[in-house]
């Protein structure tokens, strides 16, 4: 599934075709993804300006001159296509600019989703209301979280994966953090240390940064938009390493178990 890092990858991607350009065409090539696309997406997309690109939790942001913001989620195997020389039978939603440049939304298990939602409520709307803070943001310090995990006794890994509590954290990004930290994903999140909470503050930030800069990481079928392959999985200190010699100053070898259905990949040895 595409997280945070990947999302910003194809938000940036976007941008550089998208941003300031007015959208001459919408096509719908199917009445629904998850669940069916708004009623009336093309007639309020188009003839609008893009006035803005962003991205809140693992949701892509196009913001226009109508006081309309598309919220797109990539689900399982979604991804934006720019000028595909070809349109395939998964390429279900395509947006024309007033220069002709064409991009496809291409989701071939259909778990993605397409809202339309008033640029003005967009803070109100349903799957934002609840989310925490931004890992990006500066506001998560291990004073922060220190609070926000204090008497919680269920796993830190499990904690940083709610939504909740930070937005926007996925499964493959909370392993690697909590490898930079030196933290027990196993651990009850009341129970960590204000010094590793520190060390966990910066480590989420770090790693998501660095993803970033190299374009994600690609697993499955994820490619940016303009058909690059991330390459930050080549960096993975534990995620899909089990069984492998730990990365850090230990002699030990990473372990996978699952928690909350989801693999979790770490080091006994020095996460602790």
């Amino acid at each position: 599934m595409p997280e945070l890092p990947e999302v910003e990858t194809t938000v940036r991607g976007l941008a550089r075709v998208l941003d300031g350009r007015r959208i001459a065409r919408v096509e719908l090539r199917r009445g629904d993804l998850r669940r069916a696309f708004p009623d009336d997406l093309g007639q309020r997309l188009t003839g609008a300006t893009v006035t803005g690109m962003g991205r809140r939790a693992k949701y892509g942001l196009i913001a226009t001159d109508r006081g309309d913001t598309m919220i797109f989620h990539l689900g399982m195997s979604g991804r934006w296509r720019i000028d595909p020389v070809e349109l395939g039978a998964h390429d279900h939603l395509l947006i024309e600019t007033d220069e002709g440049r064409v991009l496809a939304l291409n989701d071939p298990r259909r778990f993605g989703a397409v809202d339309l939602v008033a640029s003005n409520v967009l803070a109100d709307w349903p799957a934002f209301k609840a989310l925490g803070p931004e890992p990006l943001g500066g506001e998560v310090s291990g004073k922060w979280l220190k609070a926000r995990l204090a008497g919680r006794t269920a796993a830190i890994k499990l904690m940083l994966l709610d939504q909740r509590i930070i937005a926007g954290l996925g499964n493959i990004y909370v392993c690697e953090a909590l490898f930079r930290a030196r933290i027990n994903p196993k651990k009850a999140a009341g129970r960590v240390s204000r010094g590793k909470l520190d060390a966990l503050a910066l480590a989420i930030p770090a790693v998501l940064e660095e993803a970033i800069a190299a374009g994600g990481s690609s697993l499955r079928d994820f490619a940016s938009p303009d058909g690059e392959l991330g390459y930050f999985s080549k960096q993975f200190d534990v995620y899909g390493r089990e069984g492998e010699a730990c990365r850090g100053a230990c002699p030990g070898v990473v372990k996978r178990i699952v928690q909350g259905g989801r693999s979790t990949f770490y080091c006994p040895a020095c996460q602790r």
